[in-house]
């Protein structure tokens, strides 16, 4: 289990401190118990089978369940606390976790065995603003620059302080100071399951008005143990709805910080239209990331699955960069939500071709409490890593 450090155990033993004087105060005693009374708790299971099929390694096979407890207290006089803690243990372990202790030649599956504190922390709200310490989920925007790599049986959380701020009806804010993210590696890993550093993630949403939505993004990421990945990007983002096509579209430009080794000055665009033909949502896009000195575009806080194809070829970028145009259709039959995803992979810069996916999901919401999902990812390369499959089936119960 991960350890907290002092920084997130401060405001939790701060609170625990006062309670004793609080509890004098029979209206302030009566206040928390209410509060109390109004604490929710979920318990969530996630079963799920990972096959993949990958030149140059034995074929993997992971059957994992994902135990998640979930305790939200009710809120006294703004304040409430959250705990969650997860268990992830695997059935069927014949793939390479990532471990340290891993001995073999399968294929990589990154759903390690662990048990942590998945989410502890403090928060203060009013009709305004919200102040949250702790460890904490944060997900920005379409999570191509920071989110929680939910589809992972270990969640990535970070340690921090997160303030929000609705100025208006239109105009929000959302800052927050990181010092450590939790990775979804486990601490077994032989990759870092913690990072540590200084960490500076702001954002600014203002609705136009209901069809048009204008964001600005500043994340100055400046590591304890990896400097190479140390950056500062600032960037812009749009979200339009003209009746029968909606756009997205948005720009970053990077450049490394902190102790970082390289010098580069990198790029990002992504333009994307979505349109509806039927009962068939359409989407069609490009999306760059964009190199300098060898060195591409980063997003080392991103739900990166999310992003340029389900098999996982691209989580970092390569020297050239990356241009990924893709196009999907989306359905639904008798309540199966049905998706088709193709991507045509290239560099950046150099014109190669690195390879194409095909990825496609299936997934049913039984009632409430369950819900079954499958999903297949096949990567054809041409000169950028090697074919790959890989087929998923998941249960998800919620109570």
């Amino acid at each position: 289990m991960k350890n907290f450090s002092s920084k997130t155990l401060i405001p939790l033993l701060a609170a625990a401190a006062l309670a004793p004087n609080a509890f004098a105060d029979n209206a302030v005693a009566s206040g928390v118990s209410h509060a109390l009374s109004k604490s929710k708790v979920n318990i969530t299971f996630r079963g799920r089978y990972e096959g993949v099929s990958q030149d140059g390694k034995d074929n993997a096979d992971a059957l994992t369940l994902r135990s998640r407890l979930t305790v939200n207290s009710g809120a006294y006089n703004g304040l409430s606390v959250g705990v969650e803690v997860d268990n992830v243990t695997a059935v069927v372990d014949n793939y390479n976790d990532l471990t340290t202790g891993y001995v073999g030649n399968e294929a990589v599956v990154a759903d390690a065995e662990y048990t942590e504190v998945n989410q502890a922390f403090v928060k203060y709200t009013n009709n305004k603003f919200s102040l949250k310490a702790g460890r904490q989920r944060i997900n920005h925007d379409g999570q191509r620059f920071i989110g929680g790599v939910g589809w992972r049986q270990n969640e990535q959380t970070y340690d921090g302080y997160r303030f929000q701020f609705k100025a208006t009806e239109k105009l929000n804010f959302d800052y927050t100071y990181v010092y450590n993210v939790n990775r979804i590696f486990g601490p077994d890993s032989k990759k870092a399951g913690d990072l540590g550093g200084a960490l500076h993630l702001a954002n600014v949403a203002f609705k136009l008005n209901k069809q048009h939505k204008l964001s600005g993004f500043a994340y100055i990421l400046d590591f304890d143990t990896a400097a190479a990945i140390s950056s500062s990007t600032y960037g812009i983002a749009y979200n339009g709805n003209f009746g029968a096509v909606k756009i997205n579209a948005s720009y970053a430009t990077q450049t490394d910080n902190g102790s970082n080794p390289n010098n580069y000055s990198a790029d990002y665009y992504n333009l994307e239209a979505v349109t509806k033909v039927g009962s068939v949502t359409l989407k069609g896009g490009i999306e760059v990331l964009g190199s300098d000195n060898g060195i591409g575009f980063a997003t080392p806080l991103a739900t990166l699955h999310k992003w340029n194809g389900f098999a996982d070829k691209f989580l970092g970028t390569p020297g050239n960069g990356l241009e990924d145009i893709y196009v999907a259709a989306i359905t639904k039959v008798k309540g199966v939500k049905l998706v088709a995803v193709y991507h045509d992979f290239s560099s950046d810069v150099n014109n190669i071709n690195y390879g194409t996916e095909l990825d496609l999901v299936a997934a049913y919401k039984v009632n409430k409490n369950y819900s079954l999902l499958a999903k297949y990812a096949n990567y054809s390369a041409d000169s950028f890593s090697v074919d790959t499959d890989k087929l998923w089936l998941m249960v998800t119960a919620k109570f």
